[in-house]
């Protein structure tokens, strides 16, 4: 097996965290491993609304913080939240400053929109819906002219390599076939979240939570992993993944119905921009009693979808729907994964040597729901903050020990497990359905034992079934209530307990 000694932070993930947390670990060499071509499969080319930032005359970061504690159902940590908020107009700069084109407005500031839950309209676009792409791009191009980055675009993680303290060392590298054993002072986790878990999906389905499972079999502490965001407006159209229907659209007057026209939520102007664990129940149960679910943009949107909205349009326009003509079906889909591994603002985890960023890492500032549009920001301000954290890790020397690479889920297999969590631990749960699911996975993992996805889907229901309450993103329809006390889920060595 060949080993490669790095000196610098090796980065594994190719979107919007990684990229931010490579650019800022100048002048630091830093190795970039990703698995497919840059801009391909990462979650945050898709994202449609922007990034969430404080940037009009009757905003503030604390108004933010406000929100998205608010939207976080008691579980968010206002240390870090303070911090990101504290940075929202600072990174929307700066990612304005690489070539992202945000929309403006007549005076040459930042044009920002209203999405659900947001008390301001704070929400900083790019053509309408999309941000992601566009912001990614400006990324791309600026960590391809790096003279300190260097990029793997053909690298599969497969493991983490540790020394006999448990300090990770470096991380176990598949290029065509081959394993290569790659040293580094810091590893930073920046690979996505676990929407491929889920037959409905509005991710890459390549997102299996590989990253929070390694870390986790590694030793690392996993936060809250049952708490997954089911976006509600998913277009129910034929497509895995599910094109996404952006809050946006909501926010400009955007309506859902059921099949005969009725208002899901009420008739009351804002009762669209809920939450999005409400909005997502309402879909999904108007889909399981029959009446459908869909949502009408004609009055609000109608001649203006191919200038105002391009992304949605065209997706709809490729499924052979009008959008200026005709309700769009939705479904509530996998989206946002809100746990994942323990990990403070600069990307530290609890192993020493090991950092996360982005989906796969959990520093708080989403809790049991997160805010719209809280994503990308996290993933650029805390992703700079990661890069230059790890940046300062110096060598370290010593034996290693890697571990091995674990198997691959047949495609059979990996379809049956998409299906269970969508129909057992999906938008609404309950103890039977996420006791069917376990004895899925256990079947599952007898076949294929150690492979990542199991562990990773292992975490969430197991963490599901223990919460014996609804919260957030999180609904027991045997629990349909919160608990008096919220209280974290925290997991190591699958050892499960409920904490402080």
């Amino acid at each position: 097996m060949n080993r490669i000694d790095h000196d610098g932070p090796l980065v594994v993930g190719g979107g919007l965290a990684g990229l931010s947390a490579a650019l800022e670990a100048a002048p630091r060499k830093v190795l970039v491993v990703t698995p497919a071509p840059l801009l391909q499969a990462c979650s945050s080319a898709w994202a449609q609304g922007g990034v969430a930032a404080a940037l009009s005359e009757t905003d503030a970061p604390a108004l933010h913080a406000a929100d998205t504690e608010a939207a976080g159902a008691g579980l968010v940590d206002a240390g870090a939240t303070r911090l990101l908020t504290a940075d929202g107009r600072a990174t929307v700069e700066w990612l304005a400053s690489l070539g992202a084109p945000f929309d403006r407005d007549a005076a040459g500031g930042f044009a920002v929109s209203l999405e659900a839950a947001h008390s301001r309209a704070r929400v900083a676009r790019v053509g309408g819906d999309g941000a992601g792409r566009a912001i990614l791009s400006a990324l791309v191009a600026a960590a391809r002219a790096a003279p300190h980055i260097e990029v793997w675009e053909d690298g599969r993680l497969r493991g983490l390599i540790q020394d006999g303290t448990g300090r990770v060392r470096g991380a176990l590298i598949e290029r065509d076939g081959r394993l290569v054993e790659v040293l580094a002072p810091a590893v930073v986790l920046a690979t996505g979240g676990a929407g491929g878990l889920y037959a409905r999906t509005t991710t890459p389905a390549s997102l299996l939570g590989e990253g929070m499972a390694l870390a986790y079999r590694a030793g690392a502490e996993i936060l809250d992993p049952e708490f997954v965001q089911f976006h509600p407006t998913a277009m129910d159209v034929g497509l895995d993944p599910m094109p996404l229907a952006t809050e946006a659209l909501r926010g400009e007057g955007a309506r859902l119905i059921d099949g005969e026209g009725r208002f899901l939520l009420g008739e009351a102007a804002d009762a669209d921009l809920q939450p999005r664990d409400v909005v997502a129940r309402a879909v999904h149960a108007a889909r399981a009693d029959g009446r459908g679910a869909c949502l009408d943009a004609r009055t609000a949107i109608g001649a203006a979808f191919p200038h105002e909205f391009p992304g949605v349009f065209a997706a709809c326009m490729r499924a052979g729907l009008d959008p200026r003509e005709t309700p769009i079906p939705v479904a509530a889909a996998a989206h946002y994964h809100m746990g994942g591994i323990v990990a403070g603002p600069d990307g530290r985890t609890t192993l020493p040597g090991l950092f996360a960023v982005g989906e796969c890492a959990a520093t708080g500032v989403h809790g049991a729901n997160r805010l719209a549009s809280n994503s990308l920001l996290e993933a650029a301000a805390f992703g700079r903050r990661t890069g230059r954290a790890a940046a300062r890790a110096g060598p370290v020397s010593g034996p290693t020990v890697a571990l091995a690479a674990p198997p691959d889920l047949a495609p059979e297999a990996l379809a049956v497990l998409r299906r269970t969590m969508s129909d057992e631990a999906g938008v609404v749960r309950d103890a039977a359905g996420l006791t069917r699911a376990l004895a899925v996975l256990d079947d599952l993992e007898a076949r294929t034992p150690g492979a990542l996805p199991l562990v990773a889907a292992r975490l969430i229901v197991e963490a599901a079934l223990a919460r014996r309450e609804s919260r957030g993103g999180h609904w027991r329809s045997d629990f349909p209530t919160a608990a008096v006390e919220a209280r974290h889920t925290r997991l190591r060595a699958r050892a499960l307990a409920m904490a402080e």
